[in-house]
């Protein structure tokens, strides 16, 4: 079980380091095995992986709220608006757990990854996009970048409940998981 959770452990700070990059100048995301290399502060105390964990998803839920807030007010599909809003509600909840994690665990309360651009994060050039497109175009937009925030986010957080050390943390990420789940269901049944 301890090789488990130090492969964990290693998986969650290496998504966080090497998934972290620099926009590239075409705009696009890069994908999670092409991703540069560019070390973002992580804490290194016990607990890193704790701090990394919640380091990465407060702002990738923060960008995700823009994206289902946008999404509550723009689709024409009234299943996926819906969806999108109590959705929006979900991730503002789990904000507020969050950044009373980061508070608990003496982190800062800047986002540490400002800048960088990693599978699931929703970022000003995924809004930008999503802004630009209407109707179903929109909604084409806004299915592919949510599913890839809930699926990263959900894999993030397994990691997390697989090696983190702090029980505070460890509970928040397992609540995660099994909310990613029911929502990834939920995204399935409203796109068939």
């Amino acid at each position: 079980m301890k090789a488990v959770r130090g492969t964990a452990a290693a998986l969650l700070a290496l998504l966080v380091v090497t998934g972290c990059s620099a926009t590239p100048s075409d705009g696009k995301k890069p994908s999670a095995a092409s991703a540069s290399v560019n070390p973002s502060p992580v804490a290194t105390l016990p607990g890193a992986t704790d701090a990394a964990w919640v380091q990465l998803m407060t702002p990738m839920n923060e960008g995700a709220v823009e994206l289902l807030t946008m999404a509550a007010e723009r689709s024409t599909d009234p299943r996926l608006r819906s969806w999108a809003k109590d959705l929006a509600a979900a991730h503002r909840t789990e904000l507020d757990r969050m950044r009373a994690l980061l508070k608990e665990l003496g982190l800062p309360s800047t986002n540490v990854h400002e800048g960088h651009e990693m599978p699931g994060m929703v970022t000003p050039g995924d809004l930008k996009q999503a802004r630009a497109a209407e109707g179903a175009a929109f909604e084409k937009v806004f299915v592919v970048q949510i599913r890839e925030h809930l699926e990263q986010s959900a894999h993030v957080s397994r990691s997390e409940v697989d090696a983190g050390s702090e029980a505070s943390a460890t509970k928040l990420a397992a609540v995660l998981v099994e909310a990613r789940e029911r929502e990834l269901d939920g995204l399935k049944r409203i796109a068939a």
